[in-house]
C-alpha cells in the first residue's frame, strides 16, 4: 500500500540547449515555415519613434572563449519611457506606462541568437528614455537583457546601461547601489560611434557581468 508523500520535492532544472534554438528561433536553425520570421527578430519599422541605435556583443565563458549556442533577449522601454503593456481595463485610471501612450510601432522586446561562427549577437532598436521608479523618481535609460544557452540551468538577468547618460546613471537607485566602480563598469555599453553600442556579457572571471536574481 502506497503512502501519500508529505511534500513535493522540486523539480531538477535542465540545461536549455542544445534545442533552445530549435524552438525558439526555428527559421535561424533552418525550419522555415513556422514563422514568416522568427519572434523577436524585428523590433521597429518605419515608423517607430525615437533615434535608432544597434547594440553588438557576444557572450563569453569564464576562460573568454565565446559562446557560440547562447540566445540573447531584450527588453526595453520607448523613446518617451514608456512600455508596452496590454490597454488598460474601464476600471483602472490611464497610465504613462499603459499601451494607449506607449509606441505602437515599437514592440519593446527582442531576440537573437548568436552567430554560430563568430558568437556575436546584434539588436537593431531605438534609444529607450528614463522611466519611473517604484520609489520614486526616474531611473537611468537602460535595456534589460536575458541570457539563456547550453549549460544554463536558469536563464541570467542583467541590464545595459548607456555610457552617455553619466548623469543620469550616477542618480540611477539600481547603479547607485553597486559600491564597486568595477562591477558597475559592467553594466555600461561601449560607444562605437553611428549610434552602435557594445555590450559583452562575460559570465564568470575577472570582469564578470553583474546578474540580477529577479
Amino acid at each position: 500500500m502506497g503512502q501519500t508523500p508529505k511534500h513535493l520535492k522540486e523539480t531538477p532544472s535542465q540545461t536549455a540547449g542544445p534545442y533552445v534554438h530549435i524552438g525558439c528561433t526555428p527559421n535561424f536553425c533552418g525550419i522555415p515555415g513556422v514563422y514568416s520570421q522568427d519572434l523577436g527578430a524585428a523590433m521597429v519599422n518605419d515608423r517607430t519613434k525615437g533615434p535608432r541605435i544597434t547594440i553588438v556583443g557576444c557572450v563569453r565563458a569564464g576562460a573568454g572563449t565565446v559562446l557560440r549556442d547562447a540566445m540573447v533577449e531584450i527588453w526595453q522601454a520607448d523613446a518617451k519611457g514608456h512600455y508596452p503593456l496590454p490597454p488598460a481595463t474601464p476600471d483602472t485610471s490611464d497610465t504613462p506606462e499603459t499601451s494607449g501612450d506607449a509606441d505602437p510601432h515599437f514592440t519593446g522586446w527582442g531576440r537573437c541568437p548568436t552567430d554560430m561562427d563568430t558568437g556575436a549577437f546584434r539588436f537593431d532598436t531605438i534609444r529607450p528614455g528614463p522611466v519611473p521608479h517604484r520609489a520614486g523618481g526616474l531611473m537611468a535609460p537602460h535595456i534589460s537583457v536575458w541570457i539563456v544557452a547550453r549549460g544554463i540551468n536558469l536563464g541570467l538577468h542583467t541590464r545595459m546601461y548607456f555610457p552617455d547618460e553619466a548623469k543620469a546613471n550616477a542618480a540611477d537607485p539600481f547603479l547607485s547601489r553597486i559600491e564597486d566602480a568595477d562591477r558597475a563598469a559592467t553594466l555600461l555599453a561601449g560607444s562605437e560611434g553611428d549610434g552602435v553600442y557594445r555590450f559583452d556579457i562575460r559570465l564568470q572571471g575577472d570582469g564578470e557581468t553583474i546578474f540580477l536574481d529577479v
